[in-house]
């Protein structure tokens, strides 16, 4: 593993001649982070990922730059940080951002015996089975890019429906906030995922509470992470959330600020939760307020890819992972490290009795993605469904189907928030 940092690319040279262990070992890959690697969120798991590898490919050697983003790294564009990986002998570069996801069809073309994997991006869909028919043509779909460009994915949706029934389970207002990073589709569908799992435990799991009693804002900070000056405050706007009436926070961004204040208000007194986003160590900073964290585990997607590439029988593809089902345990679900690449583990801030409540619906998640006769569905996912604008998205028991959910327009009607 070696570190390019803002100096080790503009003094390339340099690095090389002091450490060429690089060009020594059977594999090299690259890793590039929209943020630090000790975010406790998303660049962290991503890291942990190339870790990952390295410890599962021999002879394996990882190159990660971390905070390439317009703040942190203003004058390093991802061309100079390829141009660096693949000198010093990187095959396979994962650029680790849907914010990357233009830029990597540009280096991918001028490298195009390198491998490129940009998650959490749409660049090769056209490629996927998903695309099915006349329907694709409903969807603005970027056009393929160079054949060395892929993309990959899990099914977050589920670990957030589960996140918003823990949220629903344990608040005592009905009043949850949903600390938002920026807004495009993906961050969109996975707020309303929390928000359909809010309003389905609430209906379901609870005798005090239905789903209309459920309050679900979404405040969008501007990007995944604070950039002082240019995004919104996330821990103003989470302070916001709790002195508005709010009592959980869910966090959709890469950074922990919503488990911190939730921590923070809960130690002072107040019963506060947060559901911190990205990594399986999420609940850390503040465990006693934590309902649990919604995680990416994504050391298996990368291994599959790195040991296609190596064997030779890796193509373009668009995948979108579905967690494996068959581990729900007493601290979370699919949380075997080497099982699945997402899950939901539990929060000391979950009472037992809704830790039950909470495999339950866990199991009926289950149920519905093993169940052939729903076989490109996703639980939750069905009519009445209207957006935000009150357009129909899904009439009575009419599944929505991935691809709508993928390239998801608005937020669903009764979220509040904007919805671009």
């Amino acid at each position: 593993m070696r570190k390019l940092s803002l100096c080790t690319v503009a003094l390339a040279l340099v690095v090389v001649l002091l450490a060429p262990a690089a060009a020594q070992s059977d594999l090299v890959f690259g890793v590039v982070l929209v943020g630090p690697n000790d975010d406790r969120g998303w660049s962290t798991s991503h890291y942990e990922a190339g870790l990952y590898v390295e410890e599962n490919v021999p002879g394996s050697t990882m190159l990660f730059f971390e905070s390439l983003n317009p703040a942190d790294s203003p004058e390093t564009t991802l061309m100079d940080v390829v141009e660096f990986m693949v000198d010093e002998g990187a095959s396979v570069i994962f650029t680790t951002s849907d914010a990357f996801e233009e830029d990597t069809n540009i280096v991918a073309a001028a490298f195009p015996d390198v491998t490129f994997i940009n998650i959490t991006g749409s660049n090769a869909i056209q490629s996927s089975s998903v695309v099915e028919g006349d329907h694709a043509i409903m969807h603005e779909l970027p056009e393929l890019p160079p054949a060395n460009v892929g993309n990959f994915n899990t099914y977050m949706e589920l670990p957030r429906l589960i996140a918003g029934c823990a949220a629903a389970l344990s608040s005592e207002s009905g009043s949850i906030g949903y600390l938002g990073a920026l807004i495009n589709p993906e961050t969109r569908r996975l707020a309303a995922s929390s928000y359909l799992g809010a309003r389905y435990c609430a209906e379901n799991y609870r005798d005090d509470m239905m789903a209309d009693d459920i309050s679900f804002e979404v405040v969008w900070i501007g990007f995944w992470f604070n950039i002082p000056g240019v995004t919104l405050d996330p821990t103003e706007v989470a302070t916001g959330f709790l002195d508005g009436g709010a009592d959980v926070i869910i966090s959709g961004i890469d950074t922990t600020e919503a488990i911190t204040v939730a921590g923070q208000y809960m130690a002072e007194g107040d019963a506060s939760f947060g559901v911190p986003y990205g990594n399986v160590n999420g609940c850390s900073e503040a465990p006693e307020a934590c309902l649990g964290a919604a995680y990416y585990n994504w050391g298996p997607a990368y291994l599959s890819v790195v040991n296609r590439v190596l064997d030779g029988s890796w193509s373009q593809e668009w995948l979108w992972w579905e967690p494996k089902w068959d581990e729900i345990g007493a601290d979370g679900f699919y949380t075997d490290p080497d099982y699945s690449v997402g899950g939901y583990v539990f929060g000391d801030g979950l009472s037992m009795e809704n830790r039950e409540k909470l495999t339950a619906f866990a199991q009926e998640i289950h149920d519905f993605q093993t169940d052939p006769m729903h076989a490109g569905e996703m639980f939750l996912w069905h009519g009445p469904l209207n957006l935000q604008d009150g357009a129909e998205l899904a009439g009575d028991m009419e599944p929505v189907t991935l691809l709508d959910i993928w390239f998801l327009p608005q937020l669903l009607e009764g979220m509040q928030g904007a919805s671009e």
